[in-house]
């Protein structure tokens, strides 16, 4: 039961968090579509949305060039020449494992190669065992370069003999993504019928944007990490999406759908989808017409190209009232907003800026429906919705296909749908990663669908083992576990359960802290005579109310809550005041604003990340006030200018008129009082008996 809310903790926060994105992603994709491209807000954000600009590949590579770049006589790091060697990667990996980093100059370059071999690929790899004994598969790696290393320690490098194929996810979350895709670039370009990529949901610059990869980039490439972030976009448009073996087993990231067809699979243009959360738009410039910086394409979002609006997410519904639009998934956004051009080019001349009349249109205004105008052919529609299946769907015990509230994306689809599926296309087992598995692997669907993860350790130290796949010419799955950390091994089953359920507590702590407003509401409905308590069993059916985790509270409460009452009440104020906020004196901000902070700390993040439009890591005061103005009309709130500056004037504590981002999201952390894993980080040294002690203590 512990393991299993432990889980559940960590999964459900993981899966809001993508949620949070999607809808984020949603919200700003509406403003480009319905302001004005003069408007404050537009100018912020538009620059991400310039996926689609139209080049010739020399014009691009021009762009990339890294001659230029000169590498100093002091850098101790590797040297490539091109073609690259064998030699010449294995010692890529020998580097990045004594912790150095490639000089920009031969990323560049890298990349470069990389781009221009991927363009040749197919969307569907198709390979054999007949040429081999067998084919590794490896499942997401997210940044964690330490697990890629132990596969290749127990397995082999990737060479003619061993033969590898990556199912996507190699980057955010972890701290070495950039690494880990050198690496696997370097093996495809020396081995290109011997290393096979697929591409992950995550390789997408907007979800990089809030997990990490692109200021993992920024920080480490300070200089070029601009352009290298850019030429990845490309790249990652042009990673397959599915491979194929012995034309029996079908390797893809996520999963499929009831309309999943690998005939259209085969035929779509793959690197139209710079990033899946968004169709392609409708080009109406010839490439010679628009430079790789061109603000060009930012007219086809003009006032009287209205009509001319992405269509949207996969299941369509009809969208409800405006204020709500917030608490909705991807595919509520289906459908676009029904206005005909007299109407719009009224509502052009008054949409002014985010916070006047646009969020107060009738809903008249806001009926969805479908212009034969569509930026999108029905064609087009298709094919993006192939390709969002593809790498966001999970599979599910029911039969059915349903679409996927708890992502935000992609859909749920059942034991039928994956034997329909496999009957139409003569194939017998799907491998698809996308999922932690404590295991590192798991079966479903009768033992049709394989979900491979290869990340240990993803959620916390001991949270999970990571496992790769061995598939022979019998093609039955030979699954080898691991775990990256030589400090877990070490310990005991009971042990290592402990430190991870501690450290999913603490995470749960800041996430009903930030939700304090809310909580407090709801304990003062089961507290008619305001006294400040709450019986434990009202207490664990509020916090049920407000955080719709669907965990075992009044099994938690020992965990979470020490201030009760001799007759086992709960009081509800001392509780929160348990928990305390690293960083500057906060009694000046405005609470509510802090809260809301610590509640959609990624957001702003993510935010601060797209409005910082030089990746300096500085954005400027009137920006950070633009900033929250976009948070409060996403949350639907009000948020006040002083209460802004008062966040603002905390943080720029040198007087220069700029905020750095990593410093103020450092700030405004919070940390448990009470948690000894915040004292005590030496615990991999305690004895066995401390660590039963600190698993039977209520107080942590």
């Amino acid at each position: 039961m512990r393991r299993r809310y432990t889980w559940n903790i960590f999964q459900s926060i993981e899966y809001s968090g993508e949620q949070a994105q999607i809808k984020l992603y949603n919200f700003l994709g509406y403003l480009m579509d319905n302001f004005t491209p003069s408007s404050n807000e537009r100018n912020l954000i538009s620059h991400i949305f310039r996926e689609n600009e139209v080049c010739r590949d020399a014009e691009w590579e021009r762009y990339f060039c890294y001659k230029n770049i000169e590498v100093p006589e002091i850098y101790s790091g590797p040297h490539l020449t091109f073609p690259l060697t064998v030699e010449q990667a294995l010692g890529l990996v020998e580097a990045f494992r004594n912790k150095k980093q490639l000089h920009s100059r031969y990323v560049l370059k890298l990349l470069l190669e990389t781009w221009k071999l991927l363009r040749m690929l197919p969307n569907i790899n198709r390979i054999s065992t007949c040429h081999s004994k067998e084919i590794t598969i490896c499942g997401d790696l997210h940044g964690q370069l330490e697990d890629l290393l132990l596969i290749f320690y127990k397995n082999g490098m990737p060479s003619l003999e061993k033969p590898y194929v990556f199912n996507g996810d190699f980057v955010d979350r972890g701290k070495d993504s950039i690494e880990i895709l050198l690496i696997l670039f370097s093996f495809l370009l020396v081995y290109p019928s011997d290393v096979y990529l697929n591409r992950g949901n995550h390789e997408d610059h907007i979800v990089n944007l809030r997990y990490g990869f692109t200021k993992e980039v920024l920080t480490k490439y300070k200089m070029h990490g601009k352009r290298i972030l850019k030429l990845l976009q490309k790249i990652f448009s042009w990673l397959p999406l599915v491979t194929v073996i012995d034309q029996k087993v079908l390797v893809l990231h996520g999963g499929i759908s009831d309309t999943t067809d690998l005939n259209v699979l085969t035929r779509l243009d793959r690197h139209n989808y710079v990033s899946a959360l968004r169709p392609p738009k409708k080009r109406h410039q010839s490439s010679s017409e628009i430079s790789i910086d061109s603000d060009k394409d930012e007219d086809a979002w003009s006032c009287n190209k209205f009509l001319q609006r992405r269509a949207s997410f996969t299941y369509p519904k009809p969208l409800g009232a405006r204020n709500s639009f917030q608490n909705r998934s991807l595919q509520d956004f289906s459908q676009r907003i029904k206005v005909n051009m007299e109407d719009e080019l009224e509502m052009c001349r008054r949409r002014q800026s985010v916070f006047n009349s646009t969020f107060n249109k009738s809903d008249k205004e806001t009926t969805s429906s479908v212009s034969s105008d569509s930026v999108n052919s029905d064609n087009a529609k298709e094919d993006w919705k192939q390709i969002l299946d593809l790498l966001w769907s999970d599979p599910m015990i029911q039969d059915g296909c349903i679409p996927n509230e708890v992502r935000g994306g992609g859909c749920y689809w059942g034991p039928d749908v994956t034997e329909d599926f496999l009957n139409r296309h003569n194939l017998q087992l799907i491998i698809r990663s996308h999922e932690c598995k404590q295991d590192g692997y798991e079966f479903c669907h009768n033992r049709k669908v394989l979900t491979l993860f290869s990340a240990s350790n993803y959620y916390d130290m001991g949270s999970n083992r990571g496992a790769y796949v061995k598939l022979g010419p019998d093609l039955v799955p030979y699954v080898i576990q691991y775990q990256a950390s030589s400090m877990t091994r070490e310990l005991t089953v009971r042990q290592s359960a402990g430190r991870t359920e501690r450290s999913a507590l603490k995470v749960l702590r800041e996430q009903l802290f930030s939700h304090k407003s809310d909580l407090i509401c709801a304990f003062k409905e089961y507290d008619s005579e305001n006294t400040g308590l709450v019986s434990l069993n009202d207490w664990a059916a509020a916090v049920e109310r407000v955080m719709h985790l669907n965990l075992p509270w009044r099994m938690l409460r020992f965990q979470l809550v020490t201030c009760k009452t001799s007759e086992g009440m709960i009081d509800y104020n001392d509780w929160f005041s348990e928990l305390a906020i690293k960083g500057p004196n906060t009694d000046h901000i405005d609470q509510r604003l802090l809260e809301t902070l610590y509640r959609h700390r990624s957001t702003l993040e993510t935010i601060f990340r797209i409005v910082d439009t030089d990746n300096s890591g500085f954005i400027t005061i009137e920006d950070f006030r633009q900033t929250w103005k976009l948070l409060s009309v996403y949350l639907q709130m009000e948020i006040t200018d002083e209460a802004i500056s008062d966040l603002a004037v905390t943080i720029d504590s040198n007087k220069d008129g700029s905020i750095d981002i990593d410093e103020f999201m450092e700030a405004f952390r919070l940390t448990d009082k009470k948690s000894r894993l915040e004292r005590g980080r030496s615990m991999f040294k305690a004895t066995t008996s401390d660590l039963t002690k600190l698993e039977g203590d209520p107080s942590i």
